[in-house]
Protein backbone atom coordinates (compact mmCIF):
# COMPACT_ATOMS: atom_id res chain seq x y z
CA UNK A 1 0.00 0.00 0.00
CA UNK A 2 2.78 2.10 1.18
CA UNK A 3 4.45 1.48 -2.31
CA UNK A 4 1.29 2.60 -4.69
CA UNK A 5 0.71 5.58 -2.61
CA UNK A 6 4.69 6.64 -3.10
CA UNK A 7 4.02 5.83 -6.72
CA UNK A 8 1.25 7.42 -7.09
CA UNK A 9 2.94 10.93 -5.45
CA UNK A 10 5.51 10.62 -7.99
CA UNK A 11 3.13 10.59 -11.01
CA UNK A 12 1.25 13.39 -9.52
CA UNK A 13 4.50 15.29 -9.60
CA UNK A 14 5.70 14.29 -12.53
CA UNK A 15 2.08 15.85 -13.98
CA UNK A 16 2.57 18.98 -12.27
CA UNK A 17 5.63 19.65 -13.72
CA UNK A 18 4.51 18.14 -17.06
CA UNK A 19 2.18 21.45 -16.79
CA UNK A 20 3.97 23.65 -15.06
CA UNK A 21 7.45 23.14 -16.42
CA UNK A 22 10.14 22.47 -14.14
CA UNK A 23 10.89 24.87 -11.09
CA UNK A 24 13.30 26.97 -11.43
CA UNK A 25 13.55 29.06 -8.56
CA UNK A 26 15.92 26.75 -7.37
CA UNK A 27 19.62 27.97 -6.90
CA UNK A 28 22.49 25.84 -9.24
CA UNK A 29 21.47 23.72 -11.20
CA UNK A 30 22.58 22.92 -14.68
CA UNK A 31 22.34 25.70 -17.75
CA UNK A 32 20.05 25.16 -20.09
CA UNK A 33 19.23 26.77 -23.77
CA UNK A 34 16.07 25.54 -25.59
CA UNK A 35 14.92 27.02 -28.95
CA UNK A 36 11.35 27.16 -30.46
CA UNK A 37 9.52 28.61 -33.59
CA UNK A 38 7.81 31.95 -32.79
CA UNK A 39 6.53 32.95 -36.05
CA UNK A 40 7.74 35.29 -39.09
CA UNK A 41 8.90 38.74 -39.82
CA UNK A 42 9.26 40.13 -43.36
CA UNK A 43 9.26 36.52 -44.54
CA UNK A 44 12.17 35.47 -42.18
CA UNK A 45 11.44 32.57 -39.59
CA UNK A 46 11.76 34.24 -35.88
CA UNK A 47 13.06 31.93 -33.06
CA UNK A 48 12.03 32.17 -28.99
CA UNK A 49 15.36 30.90 -26.87
CA UNK A 50 14.71 29.69 -23.58
CA UNK A 51 17.89 30.39 -21.31
CA UNK A 52 17.87 29.32 -17.52
CA UNK A 53 20.68 29.04 -15.03
CA UNK A 54 19.95 29.14 -11.14
CA UNK A 55 17.17 31.26 -9.98
CA UNK A 56 16.64 32.89 -13.73
CA UNK A 57 15.00 32.30 -16.48
CA UNK A 58 15.22 34.57 -19.97
CA UNK A 59 13.64 34.46 -23.30
CA UNK A 60 15.37 36.06 -25.89
CA UNK A 61 13.65 36.67 -29.48
CA UNK A 62 15.60 37.12 -33.03
CA UNK A 63 13.43 39.29 -33.91
CA UNK A 64 15.20 42.83 -32.77
CA UNK A 65 17.39 40.23 -30.44
CA UNK A 66 14.26 41.82 -27.83
CA UNK A 67 14.52 40.88 -24.21
CA UNK A 68 10.50 38.97 -23.75
CA UNK A 69 10.29 37.36 -20.47
CA UNK A 70 13.03 37.66 -17.33
CA UNK A 71 11.86 35.70 -14.44
CA UNK A 72 13.44 36.07 -11.05
CA UNK A 73 12.59 35.34 -7.58
CA UNK A 74 11.04 37.78 -4.93
CA UNK A 75 12.19 37.55 -1.21
CA UNK A 76 9.99 34.66 -0.44
CA UNK A 77 11.20 32.53 -3.55
CA UNK A 78 8.43 33.23 -5.93
CA UNK A 79 9.30 33.42 -9.58
CA UNK A 80 7.82 36.38 -11.36
CA UNK A 81 8.82 38.31 -15.10
CA UNK A 82 10.30 41.44 -14.45
CA UNK A 83 10.47 43.21 -18.06
CA UNK A 84 7.88 44.52 -19.96
CA UNK A 85 6.71 43.06 -22.93
CA UNK A 86 4.41 41.59 -25.53
CA UNK A 87 3.00 37.73 -25.62
CA UNK A 88 3.33 36.91 -28.99
CA UNK A 89 5.32 38.45 -31.83
CA UNK A 90 2.14 39.73 -33.45
CA UNK A 91 2.30 42.14 -30.45
CA UNK A 92 5.83 43.54 -31.19
CA UNK A 93 4.76 43.21 -35.22
CA UNK A 94 1.03 45.29 -34.84
CA UNK A 95 2.48 48.00 -32.60
CA UNK A 96 5.53 48.36 -34.65
CA UNK A 97 7.28 48.09 -31.03
CA UNK A 98 6.73 51.59 -30.74
CA UNK A 99 8.39 51.72 -27.23
CA UNK A 100 11.38 49.64 -28.35
CA UNK A 101 10.28 47.01 -25.14
CA UNK A 102 13.14 44.50 -25.01
CA UNK A 103 15.17 45.03 -27.84
CA UNK A 104 18.52 46.20 -29.23
CA UNK A 105 18.90 50.03 -30.22
CA UNK A 106 20.93 50.39 -32.98
CA UNK A 107 22.83 51.93 -34.76
CA UNK A 108 22.71 54.77 -33.22
CA UNK A 109 20.68 54.64 -29.98
CA UNK A 110 18.95 57.76 -28.82
CA UNK A 111 18.25 61.17 -30.30
CA UNK A 112 19.91 62.76 -33.15
CA UNK A 113 19.08 66.56 -33.56
CA UNK A 114 17.45 66.84 -36.81
CA UNK A 115 18.49 63.69 -38.04
CA UNK A 116 21.66 65.63 -39.37
CA UNK A 117 25.75 64.76 -38.79
CA UNK A 118 28.27 65.56 -40.45
CA UNK A 119 31.43 63.07 -40.45
CA UNK A 120 34.85 64.03 -42.06
CA UNK A 121 32.99 66.82 -43.58
CA UNK A 122 29.61 64.66 -45.11
CA UNK A 123 26.60 65.64 -44.21
CA UNK A 124 24.40 62.80 -43.69
CA UNK A 125 20.68 62.66 -43.35
CA UNK A 126 18.94 60.13 -41.28
CA UNK A 127 15.27 59.58 -40.69
CA UNK A 128 12.98 61.94 -38.35
CA UNK A 129 11.36 59.72 -36.74
CA UNK A 130 10.53 61.16 -33.71
CA UNK A 131 9.76 64.70 -35.16
CA UNK A 132 12.39 66.89 -35.39
CA UNK A 133 14.19 64.55 -34.52
CA UNK A 134 16.24 60.52 -35.07
CA UNK A 135 15.70 58.31 -32.75
CA UNK A 136 17.07 54.71 -32.09
CA UNK A 137 18.17 53.80 -35.38
CA UNK A 138 15.70 55.40 -37.43
CA UNK A 139 12.28 53.90 -39.25
CA UNK A 140 13.56 50.02 -39.23
CA UNK A 141 16.87 50.33 -36.42
CA UNK A 142 18.27 47.08 -35.49
CA UNK A 143 15.31 46.87 -33.18
CA UNK A 144 13.31 45.68 -35.98
CA UNK A 145 15.59 43.07 -37.77
CA UNK A 146 15.93 39.25 -37.35
CA UNK A 147 19.09 38.56 -36.15
CA UNK A 148 20.95 35.48 -37.03
CA UNK A 149 21.45 33.45 -33.64
CA UNK A 150 24.23 30.96 -32.66
CA UNK A 151 23.93 29.36 -28.43
CA UNK A 152 26.63 29.80 -26.68
CA UNK A 153 27.72 27.43 -23.63
CA UNK A 154 30.29 27.57 -20.62
CA UNK A 155 30.31 25.26 -17.53
CA UNK A 156 28.40 27.46 -15.70
CA UNK A 157 26.68 29.55 -18.12
CA UNK A 158 24.51 29.58 -20.90
CA UNK A 159 23.90 32.66 -24.27
CA UNK A 160 23.34 33.61 -27.03
CA UNK A 161 25.16 35.28 -30.04
CA UNK A 162 23.57 37.39 -32.34
CA UNK A 163 24.78 38.67 -35.43
CA UNK A 164 22.83 41.04 -38.32
CA UNK A 165 25.29 42.91 -41.01
CA UNK A 166 23.89 46.37 -41.32
CA UNK A 167 24.72 47.44 -45.42
CA UNK A 168 26.43 50.56 -45.79
CA UNK A 169 23.61 53.46 -46.38
CA UNK A 170 21.01 51.69 -44.35
CA UNK A 171 18.68 53.90 -42.38
CA UNK A 172 21.37 56.71 -43.67
CA UNK A 173 24.15 55.70 -41.72
CA UNK A 174 28.28 55.14 -43.55
CA UNK A 175 29.53 51.94 -43.94
CA UNK A 176 28.58 48.22 -43.56
CA UNK A 177 28.36 47.52 -39.74
CA UNK A 178 29.15 44.23 -38.92
CA UNK A 179 27.44 43.82 -35.26
CA UNK A 180 27.39 41.12 -32.96
CA UNK A 181 25.37 41.07 -29.80
CA UNK A 182 25.93 38.41 -27.18
CA UNK A 183 23.86 37.76 -23.88
CA UNK A 184 24.92 35.50 -21.28
CA UNK A 185 23.03 34.42 -18.30
CA UNK A 186 25.38 33.50 -15.20
CA UNK A 187 24.94 31.04 -12.36
CA UNK A 188 25.52 34.27 -10.45
CA UNK A 189 22.00 35.74 -11.33
CA UNK A 190 23.29 37.99 -14.25
CA UNK A 191 22.32 38.75 -18.01
CA UNK A 192 25.42 40.00 -19.67
CA UNK A 193 25.21 41.86 -22.56
CA UNK A 194 28.36 41.95 -24.74
CA UNK A 195 28.71 44.15 -27.59
CA UNK A 196 30.84 44.14 -31.10
CA UNK A 197 30.79 45.67 -34.22
CA UNK A 198 33.06 46.41 -36.96
CA UNK A 199 32.95 48.57 -40.07
CA UNK A 200 34.43 49.19 -43.59
CA UNK A 201 34.15 53.02 -43.77
CA UNK A 202 33.72 55.80 -40.96
CA UNK A 203 30.32 55.65 -39.32
CA UNK A 204 28.95 56.66 -36.17
CA UNK A 205 27.16 53.60 -33.81
CA UNK A 206 25.65 53.73 -30.32
CA UNK A 207 24.50 50.53 -28.92
CA UNK A 208 22.14 49.81 -26.13
CA UNK A 209 19.19 47.70 -24.88
CA UNK A 210 15.98 48.81 -24.34
CA UNK A 211 13.88 46.65 -21.43
CA UNK A 212 11.59 48.11 -19.23
CA UNK A 213 11.94 47.02 -15.97
CA UNK A 214 9.12 46.69 -13.24
CA UNK A 215 10.10 44.45 -10.10
CA UNK A 216 6.80 44.24 -8.62
CA UNK A 217 6.13 41.96 -11.86
CA UNK A 218 4.96 43.11 -15.57
CA UNK A 219 1.80 44.39 -15.64
CA UNK A 220 1.64 45.16 -11.48
CA UNK A 221 0.72 48.86 -11.85
CA UNK A 222 3.43 51.53 -11.30
CA UNK A 223 6.87 51.77 -10.45
CA UNK A 224 7.01 54.93 -8.20
CA UNK A 225 7.44 53.40 -5.11
CA UNK A 226 10.74 51.71 -6.76
CA UNK A 227 13.89 53.20 -4.96
CA UNK A 228 16.47 54.07 -7.35
CA UNK A 229 20.10 55.38 -7.50
CA UNK A 230 22.34 56.34 -10.31
CA UNK A 231 26.10 56.85 -10.17
CA UNK A 232 26.17 60.04 -11.16
CA UNK A 233 26.63 64.03 -10.00
CA UNK A 234 25.72 65.21 -13.25
CA UNK A 235 23.54 64.88 -16.31
CA UNK A 236 23.25 66.11 -19.67
CA UNK A 237 20.40 68.89 -19.85
CA UNK A 238 17.80 68.97 -22.92
CA UNK A 239 15.59 71.17 -24.92
CA UNK A 240 12.00 71.05 -25.34
CA UNK A 241 12.56 68.00 -28.01
CA UNK A 242 14.76 66.49 -25.47
CA UNK A 243 17.95 66.89 -27.67
CA UNK A 244 20.92 68.02 -25.30
CA UNK A 245 22.21 71.73 -24.90
CA UNK A 246 25.66 70.44 -25.20
CA UNK A 247 26.15 71.52 -21.06
CA UNK A 248 26.79 69.20 -18.67
CA UNK A 249 25.42 69.96 -15.12
CA UNK A 250 25.32 68.98 -11.73
CA UNK A 251 22.45 67.14 -10.60
CA UNK A 252 22.41 68.75 -6.67
CA UNK A 253 19.87 70.34 -5.42
CA UNK A 254 17.55 69.16 -8.71
CA UNK A 255 14.87 66.60 -9.04
CA UNK A 256 17.63 64.85 -11.62
CA UNK A 257 19.97 63.54 -7.90
CA UNK A 258 19.96 59.93 -7.42
CA UNK A 259 23.07 60.05 -6.11
CA UNK A 260 21.41 58.47 -2.71
CA UNK A 261 18.57 55.65 -3.02
CA UNK A 262 15.41 57.73 -4.05
CA UNK A 263 11.24 56.85 -5.17
CA UNK A 264 11.17 57.60 -8.71
CA UNK A 265 8.15 58.72 -8.11
CA UNK A 266 8.86 61.38 -5.65
CA UNK A 267 9.91 64.21 -8.14
CA UNK A 268 8.55 62.92 -11.40
CA UNK A 269 5.37 65.25 -11.36
CA UNK A 270 7.56 68.59 -10.50
CA UNK A 271 7.75 72.01 -11.92
CA UNK A 272 11.57 71.47 -12.86
CA UNK A 273 11.62 72.56 -16.66
CA UNK A 274 13.87 69.30 -17.00
CA UNK A 275 11.22 67.06 -15.71
CA UNK A 276 8.63 69.43 -17.64
CA UNK A 277 10.40 69.10 -21.03
CA UNK A 278 10.39 65.11 -20.62
CA UNK A 279 6.42 64.25 -19.05
CA UNK A 280 9.20 62.99 -16.16
CA UNK A 281 12.75 61.37 -16.30
CA UNK A 282 13.97 61.08 -19.89
CA UNK A 283 17.67 62.32 -19.16
CA UNK A 284 20.89 61.07 -19.80
CA UNK A 285 23.20 60.39 -16.70
CA UNK A 286 27.00 61.72 -16.64
CA UNK A 287 28.05 58.35 -15.35
CA UNK A 288 30.76 58.38 -12.54
CA UNK A 289 34.41 57.56 -14.44
CA UNK A 290 35.54 54.05 -13.51
CA UNK A 291 37.77 51.31 -15.26
CA UNK A 292 36.14 48.59 -16.91
CA UNK A 293 32.77 47.43 -15.87
CA UNK A 294 31.64 50.23 -13.11
CA UNK A 295 28.81 50.16 -11.26
CA UNK A 296 25.89 52.36 -12.65
CA UNK A 297 22.39 52.48 -10.98
CA UNK A 298 20.82 50.05 -8.55
CA UNK A 299 17.01 49.48 -8.21
CA UNK A 300 15.07 47.95 -5.54
CA UNK A 301 11.21 47.12 -4.73
CA UNK A 302 10.57 47.78 -1.15
CA UNK A 303 7.46 45.15 -1.89
CA UNK A 304 8.72 42.27 -3.41
CA UNK A 305 12.39 42.70 -2.38
CA UNK A 306 13.66 41.98 -5.92
CA UNK A 307 16.60 44.12 -7.07
CA UNK A 308 18.52 45.17 -10.23
CA UNK A 309 22.19 46.36 -10.18
CA UNK A 310 23.68 47.22 -13.85
CA UNK A 311 27.52 48.08 -14.36
CA UNK A 312 28.63 49.11 -17.76
CA UNK A 313 31.61 50.40 -19.71
CA UNK A 314 29.40 52.90 -21.22
CA UNK A 315 30.14 56.98 -19.73
CA UNK A 316 26.12 57.40 -19.72
CA UNK A 317 22.70 55.63 -18.89
CA UNK A 318 19.44 56.75 -20.08
CA UNK A 319 17.10 56.68 -17.15
CA UNK A 320 13.58 56.57 -18.96
CA UNK A 321 10.15 56.44 -16.78
CA UNK A 322 7.38 55.00 -19.55
CA UNK A 323 6.62 58.51 -19.50
CA UNK A 324 4.32 57.89 -22.70
CA UNK A 325 2.49 54.28 -21.98
CA UNK A 326 -0.36 55.44 -22.55
CA UNK A 327 -2.85 52.35 -21.58
CA UNK A 328 -3.35 51.22 -25.14
CA UNK A 329 -0.79 48.39 -25.24
CA UNK A 330 -1.20 45.16 -23.43
CA UNK A 331 1.76 42.76 -22.12
CA UNK A 332 2.26 39.32 -21.60
CA UNK A 333 0.08 39.74 -18.84
CA UNK A 334 -2.59 40.54 -20.46
CA UNK A 335 -2.71 43.84 -18.84
CA UNK A 336 -2.52 47.20 -19.86
CA UNK A 337 0.54 49.44 -19.70
CA UNK A 338 0.11 52.55 -18.30
CA UNK A 339 2.18 55.92 -17.83
CA UNK A 340 5.06 54.71 -15.30
CA UNK A 341 4.37 51.07 -15.29
CA UNK A 342 8.34 50.32 -16.08
CA UNK A 343 11.34 52.11 -16.57
CA UNK A 344 14.20 52.14 -18.64
CA UNK A 345 18.18 52.39 -18.12
CA UNK A 346 19.85 52.14 -20.92
CA UNK A 347 23.38 51.82 -21.00
CA UNK A 348 24.79 54.30 -24.21
CA UNK A 349 26.86 57.11 -25.00
CA UNK A 350 25.07 60.36 -24.47
CA UNK A 351 22.50 61.53 -27.47
CA UNK A 352 23.27 63.39 -30.21
CA UNK A 353 27.01 62.84 -29.15
CA UNK A 354 27.93 63.65 -33.13
CA UNK A 355 26.66 67.15 -32.79
CA UNK A 356 28.37 67.83 -29.50
CA UNK A 357 32.44 67.52 -30.29
CA UNK A 358 32.18 67.88 -26.21
CA UNK A 359 30.60 64.66 -25.99
CA UNK A 360 32.67 61.55 -26.07
CA UNK A 361 33.28 60.35 -29.39
CA UNK A 362 30.60 57.70 -30.83
CA UNK A 363 32.82 57.08 -34.08
CA UNK A 364 34.10 54.32 -35.44
CA UNK A 365 36.52 53.69 -38.25
CA UNK A 366 37.66 50.85 -40.54
CA UNK A 367 40.54 48.62 -38.35
CA UNK A 368 38.37 49.55 -35.04
CA UNK A 369 36.64 47.61 -32.95
CA UNK A 370 33.36 48.77 -31.03
CA UNK A 371 33.29 47.02 -27.93
CA UNK A 372 30.64 47.94 -25.28
CA UNK A 373 29.57 45.47 -21.87
CA UNK A 374 26.43 46.04 -19.56
CA UNK A 375 25.51 43.66 -16.83
CA UNK A 376 22.12 43.43 -14.83
CA UNK A 377 22.55 41.46 -12.15
CA UNK A 378 19.26 40.57 -10.30
CA UNK A 379 19.08 39.45 -6.47
CA UNK A 380 16.62 40.34 -3.42
CA UNK A 381 16.71 42.60 -0.16
CA UNK A 382 15.70 41.37 3.40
Amino acid sequence: MTALIRAGTVLLMMIIVGVLGAPTSQAGGKPTITKEAFGSAGGLSVERYTLTNGRLRVRILTYGGILQTIETPDRTGRLANVTLGFADLDGYLDSNNAPYFGAIIGRYGNRIANGTFVLDGVTYRLATNNAPNHLHGGNVGFDKRVWAATPVTGPDSVGLRLAYTSPHGEEGYPGTLRTTVTYTVTARQEIRIDYHATTDRATIVNLTNHAYWNLGGEGTGTIDDHLLRINARRYTPVDATLIPTGAIDAVAGTPMDFTRQTPIGARNRSDFQQIVYGRGYDHNWVLEPQRGLGFAARATDPDSGRTLSIRTTEPGLQFYGGNFLDGTLYGTSGRAYRQGDGFALETQHFPDSPNHPNFPSTVLRPGEVYQSTTIYQFGVSR
